[in-house]
């Protein structure tokens, strides 16, 4: 058979004109889908520089409907809605995602985060706590242990708590000891009948942790152990001296009711000669004054606590004892003197700010561990 090579030749500028209209139709294509997604993303990004969410929102919910395959799109929006506090439309966005049969694994676990976080900001504990429970064993397992954590003490389940607690710690997330124990002792607070033993376990958790033992000296108070408790409170000048000024009245009233006046000044004074609180020196007072020392005595142990702290306080204390030249006003002026010292005998939180007549573990305000010193305001 004979091969005309004619056609061959023929062949290939119709091969090459045929390549070249369909690389103009590609690049023409492209350049039109360009033109379209990008310019609203863009736009997007840009009302999102100058904080103008609602422009923000409009922008990218054009660009989505155009390009409605781009995930990442579709998680930008779904941020804004959230930080907007538009809850709902944030898990819809985020469902959308989850939902799609080609999102990557690595998408998905992205999209299942930020719906967990969508939940936890509207306060759906529940859904959160179950949409966090599906990231174990992903890149996210970190992040969302810490968050179930947080559901978990705000809804004080410590149970679960510690149990998330402990597997952050085996994960080598830092150490988790001094929450273990506030968990334990909170347990110990809602089981009267179990107590004990969790006292014991959270002293054994953290040894250097303050709560478990002024816990524990309380609940052996209550049973009529005085002399146990006594001695359980002491301990803490060895194993939580900066505690002291916590438990000082409680070891003074425990001291009288135990009969060992002597031991509880000798620990006391201990306590005050390191860091002079004013609760550690009136609860000095309490117990020496049942020694016959003298009201003089007692005002001049104040003067020479002003050598040392600067205290409105302990002026007031000092001042209300004294004989004034003109005692008729010494009534007004002793109100007008504890009335301005009555802000300094709070407590503040060292995290947020919060203060607050009594001392907490747990912070109030912004739920921080441990962040409220033993010591009053006026002595920070």
């Amino acid at each position: 058979m004979d091969f005309d090579l004619s056609w061959i030749l023929l062949g290939f500028p119709i091969a090459f004109v045929l390549g070249w209209l369909a690389s103009r139709f590609d690049f023409r294509q492209l350049r039109v889908e360009n033109r379209l997604a990008p310019k609203a993303y863009f736009k997007g990004l840009n009302f999102l520089l100058n904080e103008q969410q609602d422009q923000a929102i409009d922008a990218f919910i054009e660009a989505v409907q155009k390009d409605p395959d781009t995930s990442e799109l579709h998680f930008a929006l779904g941020n804004l809605f959230r930080r907007r506090g538009e809850y709902e439309r944030a898990v819809r966005v985020h469902e959308h995602l989850l939902s799609r049969g080609d999102l990557s694994a690595a998408d998905r676990d992205r999209a299942q985060h930020a719906l967990a976080l969508d939940f936890l900001k509207a306060g759906l504990l529940d859904r959160a706590e179950t949409a966090l429970r599906k990231l174990e064993g992903t890149a996210f397992e970190a992040r969302s242990r810490l968050a179930l954590l947080a559901i978990y003490e705000r809804s004080r389940d410590w149970a679960d708590a510690s149990e998330i607690a402990h597997k952050l710690e085996a994960a080598g997330q830092g150490s988790f000891s001094g929450r273990q124990s506030h968990y334990l002792c909170e347990q110990a607070a809602a089981k009267p009948d179990k107590a004990l033993d969790l006292l014991q376990q959270a002293t054994a958790v953290a040894p250097q942790a303050p709560r478990p033992r002024i816990d524990m000296g309380i609940l052996q108070e209550k049973a009529g152990q005085h002399d146990e408790a006594l001695n359980t409170l002491l301990a803490l000048m060895e194993h939580a001296p900066a505690a002291m000024p916590l438990v000082a009245d409680r070891i003074a009233t425990l001291a009288v009711e135990a009969g060992r006046i002597p031991d509880a000044l000798a620990v006391l004074e201990a306590s005050y000669a390191h860091t002079a609180s004013l609760d550690v020196l009136e609860a000095i007072l309490k117990l020496q004054l049942r020694s016959n020392v003298s009201m003089t005595d007692v005002r001049l142990r104040y003067l020479q606590h002003l050598d040392r702290e600067q205290s409105l306080v302990a002026a007031t204390r000092w001042i209300a004892g004294e004989k004034l030249e003109h005692e008729e006003f010494h009534p007004q002026i002793q109100r007008a003197l504890d009335h301005a010292a009555n802000p300094l005998k709070r407590y503040r939180c060292a995290a947020c700010g919060f203060e607050a007549k009594q001392h907490f573990w747990q912070c109030p305000g912004c739920q921080a561990w441990d962040s409220y010193p033993a010591r009053r305001v006026e002595e920070l």
